[in-house]
């Protein structure tokens, strides 16, 4: 028999935060039958009563998008396209 993952997950600490912008806490989910990764942040509330945990939720299958710069003065912006010989 096969166990039903749908609309479950898990968090524990992250243990490899070394910012304080890194997620506090990390894990996994299922929901709808596609599989997130969960980050989240502990959080205080505005009037100090307490705190609690801002989630994210992100695609497993999304990679971070590879950025193609070319900085100007690297040599290649002020080559003339005709080769001389």
């Amino acid at each position: 028999m096969k166990y039903d993952n749908n609309m479950t997950g898990i968090i524990s600490k992250n243990d490899r935060k070394e910012k304080d912008t890194h997620p506090d806490i990390r894990g996994e989910c299922e929901i709808d039958n596609k599989q997130y990764r969960v980050s989240g942040w502990l959080t205080m509330r505005k009037d100090n009563s307490g705190s609690f945990y801002k989630l994210k939720f992100t695609p497993k299958e999304e990679t971070k998008p590879t950025k193609e710069v070319v900085k100007k003065g690297s040599g290649f912006d002020d080559m003339k396209d005709d080769i001389p010989w």
